[in-house]
């Protein structure tokens, strides 16, 4: 279907600021535009606190002061170039919120400054520090997922391949999955709205600038993992966008996983273009998004 039309003319508006394209910006450049475009999140939460998780910045939120919440690690989108736990403080209020349950967002190490496989590192260490504090900060262990946005998605889907802890559940969003960029979705919606094809290349080269890993490395490409990891991993929760370069591989990647035989829910947002998630307080789909995301992580981890 053609993009929403609340979408539509949310993207009339940032075409409006008149920022300089992605591709022609240095990842300074880029991060400055995106902090001065970053609002604050109006929607309160009952614990919201910064901490350090084995050596990582990280910030947890809890919806209540229950002992035995179950605790979502989660890693923010932004092509591991851009973002920080700041851009998805409102993700994870309304996480934590709409689940009941515990999310500690981790503020991985960036590219190109820190290319693959840093961000992955921490990643892993903030989810093993989040298993062995668990009940130090109010959280059952037993009650663990990974989950993010975007290349965040991808942070989660890779850790529930190495799976560095027992893990219940993975929520990924509009994750990346295959850096090739050959599925047909980045021909279909390479000149976006919001994310375009040469976008995604901008941001995989700063990831991989640093000569470790290839495309089709399953630790940067979990598409391309074999069936016996595929298999290993917990309960999952895909959402894509139909107009989004990202949209194949993400439903292949539902696909994978439901043919190894683990439990996947997965749903394609029509209309919707990459970034979505993020824009909530603009678009309706993004809160019916956010509603089935923290419902998935219901379902799974309970009440």
């Amino acid at each position: 279907m053609p993009l929403h039309p609340q979408a539509a003319t949310l993207l009339e508006m940032i075409a409006a600021f008149g920022d300089p394209p992605l591709v022609e910006s240095t990842p300074e450049q880029a991060r400055a535009v995106r902090a001065a475009r970053q609002r604050p999140s109006t929607e309160p939460i009952h614990e919201c606190r910064d901490l350090d998780a084995g050596g990582v910045p990280a910030r947890l939120y809890r919806p209540d002061d229950r002992p035995g919440l179950g605790l979502v690690v989660y890693f923010h989108g932004g092509g591991w170039v851009l973002g920080s736990i700041d851009s998805h403080d409102a993700v994870c209020r309304a996480l934590a919120n709409g689940s009941g349950h515990a999310v500690l967002s981790v503020d991985y190490r960036l590219a190109p400054e820190h290319p693959f496989p840093a961000g992955l590192e921490d990643a892993l260490s903030a989810t093993r520090w989040a298993h062995a504090n668990a009940a130090e900060i109010g959280c059952d262990p037993a009650r663990l997922g990974v989950g993010g946005d975007s290349a965040g998605g991808n942070l989660a889907a890779v850790v529930a391949l190495l799976a560095p802890v027992p893990l219940a559940h993975q929520l990924l969003v509009y994750p990346v999955t295959d850096c090739t960029r050959s599925q047909p979705s980045y021909t279909h919606n390479a000149e976006g709205p919001f994310l375009t094809r040469e976008g995604m290349g901008w941001f995989i080269d700063h990831y991989l600038s640093g000569d470790e890993g290839t495309i089709d490395d399953p630790l940067v490409s979990p598409l391309f993992a074999p069936d016996h990891l595929l298999a290993a991993t917990p309960p999952a929760f895909v959402l894509t966008a139909e107009l989004d370069p990202l949209r194949d591989e993400g439903d292949a990647y539902a696909a994978r996983l439901t043919a190894a035989g683990v439990p996947t829910s997965h749903l394609r947002m029509s209309g919707m273009f990459h970034g979505f998630f993020s824009l909530a307080d603009f678009l309706d789909d993004g809160r019916i998004a956010h509603a089935a995301a923290a419902a998935a992580v219901r379902a799974v981890l309970g009440r």
